[in-house]
């Protein structure tokens, strides 16, 4: 992807920081060691931006993640200036899922390292008869 670099981020460039963002996760939330800097240093290679600008980029992905109630790397400060694009790519990988996964969100009064997944909606109201309980006889049908 070399060319001059601009301030707007093509789909490419978009594409490929959020499947490093999301590589990174996978070894986040499953306790393995990944090392930022490095893989800084390599997305600077590939995509050929400076150092500040992939950070600043991976704390947007963080913002976008967390305002859609999914998992994101607690090491990045979520930065909300984002541009569509980048949510455009965030949401083509979140498409990527074989099977929709539960959202994962991070406890907001935890340190970071507490993941609290939601089963959905959650039904309120009277107990389903069964066969094993007599029926009041205020229901009908």
């Amino acid at each position: 992807m070399a060319g001059p670099v601009s301030d707007h981020w093509s789909d490419l460039e978009n594409d490929a920081i959020v499947a490093d963002y999301f590589a990174m996760l996978a070894d986040d939330l499953a306790g393995r060691p990944y090392n930022k800097a490095a893989r800084n240093r390599d997305l600077q290679a590939v995509i050929g931006r400076s150092h500040g600008s992939i950070e600043y980029k991976h704390q947007n992905i963080t913002a976008i993640l967390q305002a859609m109630g999914e998992a994101w790397i607690p090491g990045y400060k979520p930065a909300f200036n984002v541009q569509q694009s980048l949510i455009d790519a965030v949401v083509r990988r979140l498409s990527l899922r074989k099977i929709p996964a539960r959202p994962a969100v991070r406890n907001a009064g935890s340190t970071g390292d507490q993941v609290v997944h939601d089963d959905g909606p959650l039904w309120i109201g009277p107990p389903r008869p069964s066969a094993t309980c007599p029926r009041p006889s205020i229901w009908s049908g």
